[in-house]
């Protein structure tokens, strides 16, 4: 780890050649805009260290990264019960696809995916008083960065573009698996979405799930059992489609969001953010993407 901050900006560099080749995600208008020259990479070590390189303290819209605090969230309320109403295997389909959601009665495949994480939203939303101010305090806590905020400007704008989420959310609510009202759910989840936060935040809040599901302090956010689950399930679907890929190139658990932010977990070691705004063909990072392959090959780290 001596010469970490060396590789990271190394691997930075080297990547720099790819920013111009994919696109920002232009179907929420409120993202269209943003400036697409931008990469950061941070790290954040189980020292309490975090090494950063690039635009690693400008905050970006976290987008779906949010479902993966959703579900901790919705562990520690509900346990193995929440496995009632959503699954945990792979989907092999768009992260808003609504032909699985159909054929698979209302049951989405796994909480990564939207019908997945508006699932868990509802199961909050059944449970939580206020559940926008309570993942927000969450991640305030864990990233020990109290300025943290919605852009209520992408949330608008992810309501109002947000026509897929609400067939799904009322297909599931014909099939008997959505308990709450669907506009609410909805806007719950477009402004979990719209949460801003930078590498450095994500790759301290992500940290304990290197740690067993403990902060540095030694406090229990979940489980040894409930992270080694959800560190599972980040490998199997949290980049969607494109997980394979990701598990094959990068080899650690991962959760891409759409405003271009990668999260991976290194356990017993690391936790670390990379973010560029141009997606991939899958919706993906394209940068972040091979910055992470490049780093994991670097430092010729793996969970395989």
């Amino acid at each position: 780890m001596d010469n970490l901050s060396k590789v990271l900006n190394e691997t930075l560099q080297a990547t720099l050649p790819s920013i111009g080749k994919g696109q920002v995600a232009n179907y929420i208008p409120a993202l269209a805009n943003i400036n697409p020259n931008q990469l950061g990479v941070a790290i954040a070590d189980l020292d309490g260290k975090v090494f950063k390189a690039g635009d690693a303290d400008i905050p970006f819209s976290i987008q779906s990264i949010s479902k993966l605090f959703t579900l901790i969230q919705a562990m520690k309320i509900y346990g193995e019960a929440i496995w009632k109403g959503v699954r945990r295997d792979p989907s092999g389909l768009r992260f808003n696809s609504l032909v699985q959601l159909e054929s698979e009665h209302g049951i989405p495949r796994n909480p990564f995916i939207n019908a997945g994480a508006l699932k868990i939203c509802d199961q909050l939303e059944s449970r939580c008083s206020t559940p926008n101010f309570q993942l927000l305090s969450l991640l305030k806590e864990l990233s020990h960065n109290n300025s943290i905020k919605v852009n209520h400007r992408v949330a608008i704008s992810e309501i109002k573009h947000g026509a897929r989420n609400a067939a799904m959310a009322y297909l599931m609510k014909a099939f008997d698996n959505f308990e709450n009202s669907v506009e609410k759910v909805l806007e719950s989840y477009a402004h979990h979405c719209a949460i801003e936060m930078s590498c450095v935040d994500l790759a301290r809040a992500t940290l304990p799930l290197a740690n067993k599901g403990k902060t540095l302090t030694g406090k229990a956010l979940i489980t040894t059992k409930q992270c080694k689950r959800i560190n599972a399930l980040l490998v199997t679907c949290g980049l969607y489609d494109e997980a394979g890929e990701f598990a094959f190139r990068v080899g650690l658990p991962g959760k891409s969001g759409v405003g271009g932010g990668i999260v991976a977990i290194y356990p017993g070691k690391f936790s670390l953010c990379v973010w560029s705004p141009e997606l991939n063909k899958t919706g993906n990072s394209l940068a972040g993407f091979e910055l992470l392959e490049r780093l994991t090959g670097a430092l010729e780290i793996s969970i395989f």
